[in-house]
């Protein structure tokens, strides 16, 4: 069986270098052979050490955990949205230099890796643009999603056009946690209600807004991915049909949340579980959240949960294979 992790993140080092170069925010500080990723004009930073350039590191441990032939999917992960904080210009040079990058990768490793798009938003005809290059001319198989664009919401009117090309390309919108929003309210602790709660909070907003806004009834082609089971969503979804009563949405927005895709990067077989029973056993993409998480303890939760031959083939697969077209 190919196993895909569908949750596994790696950066070229020459966006960092770029990004050193810079005076202003988000920007990088070199430490060691790593960087720190400062962002929120210098309020928050992202430590960033040698083992997210190291590509070879990432397939060796890869391989330890569930096999040779084990094919990984990088996404941006908490940098989604960080271009969108620089000018528009800059942003979309950069956004294509990045694309470039990753195709590079993808094309190098055929088969074993693949890439998806970084595209900055706060202008929606060159968001376009850049999506178009980067799923029509590098072949990348999915496209990373903020939680907010620049100042605006990710459910803006103007974005409209965009969402309805990426349902047309057929590729996935990731919606991974980012460290952008909330982030006041959930300063201290060494960052442990950001990490634990705050991340899951940003995500499952975003996913909310999509529905919420009509977009995904519009658009019913829309294909999502939201790491980390869901976030917040299967376990409060009916409190959410109870108290949204969303003014010309035709559906429960459970129903909505049950067309998303969703990873096992979850430490517990209880989220697990939970997240086959609410999506669904064809809803579920492997995920190991390289190098935030133990591939061998990602391996070892899908063990624990208990699901059944079929369904864990699916899991660990044939779900990612369908979702993100890896042929």
């Amino acid at each position: 069986m190919r196993v895909v992790d569908s949750h596994f993140h790696w950066f070229p080092r020459s966006h960092f270098e770029t990004m050193a170069n810079r005076s202003g925010q988000p920007r990088t500080e070199r430490v060691g052979d790593g960087y720190k990723y400062y962002f929120n004009n210098g309020n928050n930073f992202i430590p960033l050490p040698a083992v997210w350039f190291d590509l070879d590191a990432g397939f060796a441990m890869a391989d330890s955990a569930t096999g040779p032939d084990t094919v990984v999917v990088c996404t941006t992960g908490v940098l989604a949205g960080l271009l969108d904080q620089m000018p528009m210009r800059e942003a979309v040079d950069e956004a294509f230099a990045y694309n470039e990058e990753i195709a590079k990768a993808q094309r190098t490793h055929q088969g074993r890796f693949f890439g998806t798009a970084a595209v900055p938003l706060q202008d929606t005809a060159q968001a376009l643009a850049v999506l178009d290059h980067a799923i029509g001319d590098l072949d990348l198989r999915g496209v990373n999603l903020p939680a907010m664009t620049g100042s605006e919401q990710i459910d803006v009117e103007r974005l409209e056009p965009f969402y309805a090309r990426v349902a047309e390309l057929g590729v996935p919108l990731i919606i991974h946690p980012t460290d952008i929003a909330f982030g006041e309210v959930l300063t201290g602790y060494a960052d442990g209600l950001q990490r634990s709660i705050g991340r899951l909070l940003d995500s499952s907003v975003t996913v909310l807004r999509l529905v919420f806004s009509g977009i995904m009834e519009r658009h019913p082609g829309l294909k999502i991915v939201q790491t980390h089971a869901g976030g917040l969503l299967p376990y409060q979804a009916g409190r959410i049909d109870k108290n949204a009563r969303i003014e010309g949405l035709p559906r429960p927005p459970s129903e909505y949340l049950k067309r998303i895709f969703v990873d096992t990067v979850a430490p517990q077989e209880l989220t697990i579980r939970t997240a086959v029973d609410f999506y669904g056993s064809d809803k579920i993409l492997y995920g190991t959240d390289h190098p935030c998480w133990s591939p061998h303890a990602a391996r070892d939760v899908i063990v624990e949960a208990g699901l059944s031959e079929e369904d864990r083939t699916r899991v660990m697969s044939t779900n990612a294979e369908a979702a993100f077209d890896l042929r």
